[in-house]
């Protein structure tokens, strides 16, 4: 391209480039770059200018050639595709493009596109060693980010993505490489974020973030692997978060986020590797909690936000916080859509015990076996409700004392105001109501009462269900002893 052929503005533009001179045609600092498409001609720089500027500009010995413009109007395609601008930054602020940048497959150091705005952006599979800043932009089509390595930060602060539908990608980093954050609070997507087998070696940083893609995926993050924090801490999101497979070696921070989808899940982290799950201090999540087969170090979840259906199925977790009282934590258990899940009492009762709280761990085992008798055929449950009665599954033994002395207090009150008639009245020993009372009750303990008496009538009747009362008591307790004692 021939300087000749320069606009007043373009030529502008190129003299700085050598010097790596800032060129800044903004009237004021608020000015607004969505109305970037009626700036005239003396702020506005063709595409074409840019691509050989970069491609072919003269160096100035002693300068380091950068371009950095601000309030530029973009017209034509920006088309980079696979250029190697290794020793250029790039810095295009507060611009309005009129067409999508084309940079796929680009090499270059840094590259800012601060508060610009942007039908969309093409930088697949390149290669920035540096930091890629999209902070602040409005851009309504897509970011094409897959495979794309990154060697600093992205950042995408305050931005404001939106696919033309509202519905299709807006942000795809489908198996790009992060060498440090995915910065990202305050963002703004009506669309769905792609991160599916990413790899960010900082943290990913969606505080107060705005996400919005009705009853269909937000952010998809399969696979992907985060080396610090993931923090949505208040952040709003209509639609479901999808973090399958992945590994986040920091905290899955949703301290004070409200996440909704009623009508499907709110959050899928099956088969995930967290390091700390916060769910505190907001409001309760809209929709289902799906942790399946989730492995979790730290489960910090306040009881209050936890939805109204669950799925935890094998999900597994070393420590479980705040302290709370069993009765707390047991209806996240009666919640879970699979229903019976004896893994998931096993894990908060061995909880319970690894902080020392037996009692805690004991109801919630007399939990699980009250729930596994509704699962059972009418007699399971029948002799359920006898051991739960009787001595509460073993959990509750001194029951079994209760009933036993109620039992002995009415044996021996009846047969003390009418003694049974001896078998033989010359052999008998003297009767005493109370231990021929204990007699009928206890199965394997005989006083020489039961044998020596033959009750008649009502007295019978009452003989007969203290001996099957006795023998109901007797395997009751055994049976819950036995839980209690084999207990790991």
């Amino acid at each position: 391209m021939e300087i000749n052929d320069l606009t007043p503005a373009e030529l502008r533009v190129w003299r700085a480039f050598a010097r790596g001179e800032r060129v800044d045609f903004r009237t004021g600092e608020d000015e607004d770059a969505a109305e970037g498409a009626s700036w005239g001609p003396d702020r506005t720089v063709r595409a074409s200018v840019v691509k050989a500027l970069l491609l072919r500009a003269p160096q100035q010995d002693g300068e380091i050639a950068a371009l950095r413009v601000s309030g530029a109007r973009i017209t034509g395609t920006l088309d980079l595709t696979h250029a190697l601008l290794e020793s250029h930054p790039v810095r295009l602020s507060h611009c309005h493009f009129a067409e999508r940048p084309e940079l796929y497959g680009i090499q270059l150091r840094r590259l800012s596109l601060h508060g610009s705005v942007l039908p969309g952006i093409g930088l697949g599979s390149a290669r920035i060693d540096g930091t890629l800043r999209l902070s602040g932009c409005r851009i309504s089509g897509q970011v094409q980010l897959a495979g794309t390595q990154i060697s600093g930060a992205l950042f995408l602060e305050d931005a404001e993505l939106a696919a033309p539908d509202g519905t299709g990608p807006v942000l795809k980093l489908n198996q790009a490489v992060i060498n440090d954050d995915l910065w990202a609070p305050r963002l703004r997507a009506r669309g769905e974020i792609r991160l599916n087998g990413a790899s960010v070696t900082g943290s990913v940083n969606f505080r107060e973030a705005r996400l919005e893609r009705d009853e269909d995926v937000v952010i998809d993050a399969q696979t992907l692997a985060v080396e610090g924090d993931f923090l949505l801490r208040q952040a709003r999101v209509r639609g479901w978060v999808g973090l399958r497979g992945a590994r986040i070696a920091g905290r899955l921070d949703l301290s004070y986020a409200h996440l909704c989808n009623p009508r499907g899940a709110a959050l899928r982290a099956t088969s995930a590797t967290v390091g700390e799950l916060w769910l505190r201090r907001g409001p309760a999540m809209e929709g289902t909690l799906n942790l399946r087969r989730a492995q979790v170090e730290v489960l910090f979840v306040e009881p209050e936000m936890l939805p109204r259906r669950v799925l935890i199925s094998g999900l597994a977790y070393t420590s479980l916080t705040p302290h709370e009282p069993a009765e707390r934590r047991l209806p996240m258990l009666e919640r879970d859509g699979d229903g019976y899940v004896p893994h998931a009492y096993e894990q908060l009762t061995a909880a319970y015990r690894r902080i020392g709280d037996d009692h805690a761990a004991r109801l919630v085992q007399l939990a699980k076996q009250r729930r596994h008798r509704s699962t059972q055929p009418w007699y399971g449950r029948a002799w359920g409700q006898v051991q739960d009665a009787a001595v509460g599954y073993g959990f509750r033994p001194m029951r079994a004392f209760g009933w036993l002395l109620s039992l002995l207090a009415v044996g021996s009150v009846a047969f003390a105001l009418e003694h049974p008639p001896p078998l033989k009245p010359d052999e008998a020993p003297d009767f005493n109501p109370v231990f021929y009372t204990l007699d009928l009750l206890l199965p394997v303990i005989s006083f020489g009462q039961e044998a020596a008496f033959a009750p008649t009538g009502w007295h019978q009747a009452l003989a007969y269900v203290l001996v099957l009362t006795g023998w109901i008591l007797a395997t009751a307790v055994v049976a819950g002893v036995s839980r209690t004692v084999n207990r790991p």
